[in-house]
């Protein structure tokens, strides 16, 4: 088995940071469907503007916001850039088509692979 990316979106712009949530990264709903993303699945978090790296689950929402809750709001700022990864497990058989499909990369909304 291979860990590959799955999925990378970058250009995110923390929009909000509560530490009075249960922790983990609210994601717009349509930029997590695009990365195939999906509700409490694990992502990395890669802060750009600080350089901190968490490890969280995402959440969806339906606005345009990127929030960041709980303890990891404490390793973000409102206005910071964002970069958001998550990996798969690939079978060694599997190397190759895994290739023709993935990663999904998104850039500030727009879909590029």
């Amino acid at each position: 088995m291979q860990t590959m990316l799955k999925s990378k979106i970058s250009g995110l712009k923390v929009t909000n940071v509560t530490t009075k949530c249960d922790g983990s990264i609210s994601i717009p709903r349509d930029l997590m469907n695009r990365a195939f993303i999906i509700k409490y699945e694990q992502v990395h978090v890669l802060d750009v503007t600080n350089g901190n790296r968490f490890i969280t689950y995402a959440v969806d929402n339906k606005d345009d916001e990127v929030i960041i809750m709980g303890a990891a709001a404490k390793l973000c700022n409102v206005g910071d850039n964002l970069i958001i990864l998550t990996y798969m497990l690939v079978d060694s058989e599997d190397i190759y088509n895994y290739s023709k499909n993935y990663p999904k990369i998104v850039n500030n909304g727009r879909y590029i692979k």
